[in-house]
């Protein structure tokens, strides 16, 4: 066997470990989330995970490092969800208002039918972290912060294209994540007038 060979088997048994090492982080990320989503992110701990997914403590903790890293981890992979059920589809529409309610339509749909097992992740980790500073709140903040200003630029869009009259962009966004926010907790609660009634409010900012 030629040194090269022996050189080229050697990366790619590298590279095979690196990628099952992914696939396992991502897979307890995610599972992460979903305690997070009904506990709170203070419920996630490499002990918690390891008993939950029948794996090491020491496997989970060679992964991630430590507790915050753990958490942090669960931040992006709820937040890598919600771009791929809400955001990313959403882009297939035209920019404007075709897009801001495609969005909107799908955003209600991670109300009723919901990604994680507590509902929405964002409402809840803001609500658990809003009064907490650290790399944790700095995380949730700065995904909220991203989400806001994409709805805000695509109601500026609408608003190029004649719609949503000439209020201000940014105030238009931060209240149909309020609505859709309680209409959130209005679900988690059972409270399904609620939740209608949250949609009516919506279709009339939006015009409808």
């Amino acid at each position: 066997m030629s040194e090269s060979t022996t050189a080229a088997d050697r990366q790619q048994g590298i590279d095979q470990r690196l990628a099952k090492g992914a696939r396992s982080r991502a897979s307890i990320a995610r599972h992460a989330a979903d305690v997070a989503s009904v506990e709170g992110l203070t419920g996630v701990s490499i002990g918690r995970l390891a008993a939950d997914l029948g794996l090491s403590k020491s496997g989970i903790a060679t992964l991630f490092g430590s507790k915050e890293s753990l958490q942090l981890a669960a931040v992006k992979a709820a937040r890598d969800v919600f771009l791929d059920q809400v955001v990313t589809p959403s882009l297939d529409e035209d920019s404007g208002m075709p897009r801001l309610r495609a969005l909107i339509d799908r955003w209600f749909g991670q109300v009723v039918e919901p990604a994680f097992p507590g509902g929405c992740f964002r409402v809840a980790t803001i609500a658990e972290f809003d009064s907490r500073p650290g790399p944790i709140r700095d995380a949730i903040s700065a995904d909220n912060r991203d989400f806001l200003t994409f709805v805000a630029n695509e109601v500026r869009r609408a608003q190029e294209q004649g719609h949503l009259g000439e209020r201000n962009a940014d105030v238009i966004a931060f209240e149909l994540a309020a609505v859709i926010g309680a209409a959130h907790t209005s679900h988690q609660m059972g409270d399904e007038w609620g939740v209608a009634t949250a949609r009516a409010i919506v279709d009339n900012l939006l015009g409808s």
